[in-house]
């Protein structure tokens, strides 16, 4: 974008939409693992809606670096859960879970102002900066529930790997991915920006059109 006033205008749109995502995942984490049974995270001041709380430096590098990048992971302790696999299983897919819910909305969010501009179009299609929020709220949420699924430590796709196959791989293997995993990760973001090749968001479009549909069921 060449004018900078209209980029930091974008910017002010965008940003807030990327911090309530990603502190409504986090969140997340730390209600489903208060409710079965482990308050570490709100002992710790992590079952709050505060985005300062959730800010992790390296994420938030990674976003200014290639656009993309993540939260402070909760803290948890398993051995508290009621039932470590059921716990386990939970806790991991609560983050992923409100960021689709989160899509779902933006989604419904985007048809009802469908309707609206095709009612009065002058009003509705000249307001830029709503559907940029509407839209990044869409495809960033989609793109974090993805995005947090990939089997690389410390993503939650990691713990439901761990969770189904520690007993069929080796531990070496679990300890090796919770040592480098981060930086495999950081090396993966930065390939895909020197490439310009962002396999996550080839399929972002296939669950755009499901979430699409979705929405247009509950409305």
């Amino acid at each position: 974008m060449s004018d900078p006033l209209e980029f930091l205008k974008m910017l002010a749109c965008i940003v807030p939409i990327m911090l309530i995502s990603l502190t409504l995942h986090e969140w997340g984490h730390a209600f489903a693992a208060h409710k079965n049974g482990d308050d570490t995270a709100m002992m710790l001041g992590r079952m709050t809606l505060n985005p300062l709380a959730h800010i992790d430096p390296v994420g938030l590098i990674m976003i200014l670096l290639v656009g993309f990048g993540w939260a402070k992971p909760v803290p948890v302790n398993p051995r508290n859960y009621r039932n470590y696999r059921k716990g386990e299983a939970i806790v991991s897919l609560a983050g992923v879970t409100m960021n689709l819910l989160l899509a779902i909305l933006f989604s419904i969010l985007y048809i009802v102002f469908f309707q609206l501009a095709i009612k009065h179009p002058q009003k509705w299609l000249e307001s830029e900066y709503l559907w940029t929020i509407v839209e990044y709220g869409i495809s960033l949420n989609i793109a974090l529930f993805l995005f947090n699924l990939i089997p690389l430590y410390p993503l939650d796709g990691y713990h439901i790997f761990e969770l189904l196959f520690a007993k069929h791989l080796p531990f070496r293997a679990f300890l090796f991915l919770r040592r480098y995993g981060q930086f495999i990760l950081i090396g993966l973001l930065l390939l895909s920006r020197l490439l310009d090749f962002y396999p996550v968001s080839i399929v972002t479009g296939w669950v755009f059109d499901l979430i699409y549909r979705i929405a247009l069921a509950l409305l």
